[in-house]
């Protein structure tokens, strides 16, 4: 659920391969250094399965959560910055 006062940004990084998907992450956060962004990504390379969390450890973002698509094709990550 994204909190009334954030800003949604839906990334779909599938057909990319990592960095790409971290780099879009820091697109986006950049684009908001305020914080206040809740971020939907998905992803389809296995390595955003432990680049993402990585990302978020370092950038002290909140990962709200992983999950892999219902049919298997990657990867849906929520987070909050």
């Amino acid at each position: 659920m994204v909190p009334p006062d954030a800003a949604l940004i839906e990334l779909d990084e599938r057909g990319s391969l990592c960095p790409a998907p971290v780099i879009a992450l820091g697109r986006a956060m950049a684009a908001r250094p305020d914080g206040g962004l809740h971020i939907e990504l998905l992803a389809d390379d296995p390595a955003a399965q432990y680049d993402v969390p990585a990302w978020c450890r370092m950038k002290s973002a909140t990962l709200v959560s992983q999950t892999e698509l219902p049919d298997g094709s990657g990867f849906r990550f929520e987070i909050r910055v």
